[in-house]
């Protein structure tokens, strides 16, 4: 008996042996469960206009979803031309927050690519997931919610201001072609254009279409544009140009807004956050990371020319009081046809990496905030090296680029860069970005 016992138990220990070794082998997936819903209120309409463009429109917020494993889940949201998803696509990059922002830049362009030009519905929800977008785990998804969305008359270009076929070119700004050249803007003058650019040490010329059809170059640099003329020498900084297509001439001075104060850079013990334009809005907007402490606004890194806030009622005084401001990310914009500012807490985007700042050793390279979900970042000087761009100086959400074919990927691969200044333009409407060497 005791021996049958013993073999019994022998028995017993080589078939859980063998069980445990065939549970070596199965593959474990996690499944939704349940719903999950949107807890805010959304407005019965929401009239969207150009000039308010970067301005939050509305925040999707959702109660966690639930799957039958304990790990981290991701969220994006979808919006779906036709209503039922069966065209779904994805409007933002993956996050682990239970509050998804949206824009008014962004409800424009979803509204002009549904081909809403008045009234329409745009249509939204949440998909949840664990892991990355390439999961074989199921997707758990909210409720389909509408927006009502009106266009306002100043959506097709709210300052009256529009890009004109003229550009810069150079050595000094795009290594005379290498990516688009920096655009005028008309004015309400016939033939004069204007634009604000940053330039580095080089040569530039003025060119229409972005072809070498029709130049203008400054022979005598006696600011006289000749057709075919010579280049025109540039030093390094921020300028504004207008040039006058009627009698051939043009001026360039040098010209930027920026943010000084204990609240940034200790009263211009470094240079100032530099503000770039946005004809959309004719406004000068920047992303900056502020601490705790005092700010003004000041033309050209100097002190002849100010602005603060009197009586912090958002409103620009030549010389006014300093303006208080708190620890955290911020975007500005300065609004000097209104003579007013805002001052946004934002998330905003930053170079890391090797090629910039140690993987995080210092600061990031902040992004600035445009319309049309359009950022920039210039001129950024890297070196030889890696960079990823993340939000707020912090991994929570970071992206690179897994296939090198410029698409933004959530945790993607990092991005192999050569020494040298950059323009960096990321487009999250289309989750794209363009990594252009002067």
């Amino acid at each position: 008996m005791k021996n049958f016992k013993l073999l019994l138990l022998a028995v017993f220990a080589i078939f859980s042996l063998n069980s445990c070794e065939e549970n070596d082998d199965l593959v474990f997936t996690a499944a939704p469960e349940g719903e999950f819903t949107f807890v805010n209120s959304f407005l019965d309409e929401y009239v969207l206009t150009t000039t308010t463009s970067n301005n939050i429109a509305e925040r999707f917020v959702f109660n966690p979803a639930k799957f039958d494993v304990p790990s981290p889940i991701n969220y994006v949201l979808e919006t779906s031309v036709s209503g039922d998803f069966t065209d779904a696509m994805d409007l933002t990059s993956p996050t682990t927050t239970n509050e998804i922002p949206v824009t008014v830049g962004q409800l424009i362009n979803l509204a002009t690519d549904a081909g809403i030009t008045e009234n329409g519905i745009l249509n939204f929800r949440v998909k949840a997931f664990l892991g990355d977008l390439a999961t074989t785990t199921e997707f758990s998804y909210s409720p389909i919610q509408m927006l009502n969305v009106t266009i306002a008359t100043d959506a097709g270009g709210g300052s009256g201001i529009e890009p004109v076929s003229w550009g810069i070119v150079g050595s000094g700004y795009n290594n005379w072609g290498a990516f688009e050249d920096q655009t005028f803007y008309s004015t309400d003058q016939a033939g004069v254009f204007f634009t604000h650019v940053t330039l580095v040490d080089g040569e530039i010329k003025f060119r229409e279409n972005n072809m070498w059809d029709n130049d203008f170059g400054d022979t005598g640099a006696d600011g006289t544009l000749e057709a075919g003329g010579d280049n025109i020498v540039v030093t390094a900084g921020t300028y504004k140009i207008i040039m006058n297509t009627n009698d051939n001439t043009y001026t360039m001075e040098p010209f930027s807004w920026g943010v000084v104060g204990s609240g940034y850079n200790d009263w211009g013990a470094s240079p100032d956050a530099r503000f770039t334009y946005d004809y959309v809005t004719d406004t000068y907007k920047v992303g900056v990371r502020l601490v705790d402490g005092e700010i003004k606004f000041r033309k050209n890194n100097d002190w002849n020319e100010d602005f603060g806030d009197t009586g912090a009622d958002m409103t620009l005084e030549a010389g006014g009081d300093n303006i208080v401001v708190t620890a955290g990310h911020y975007a500005i914009t300065l609004d000097f046809n209104a003579g007013t500012y805002t001052m946004e807490p934002t998330n905003l985007y930053g170079v890391v990496g090797s090629g910039y700042n140690d993987w995080g050793a210092t600061q990031d390279f902040t992004f600035t905030p445009l319309s049309n979900d359009i950022w920039v970042a210039e001129v950024v000087t890297l070196v030889d090296g890696e960079i990823k761009f993340r939000i707020n100086d912090a991994w929570d959400s970071d992206f690179g680029d897994t296939g090198a074919d410029g698409t933004l990927d959530a945790g993607g691969d990092n991005i192999v860069v050569t020494a040298g200044n950059y323009r960096i333009k990321l487009n999250l409407m289309d989750n794209t970005y363009s990594l252009n060497q002067l």
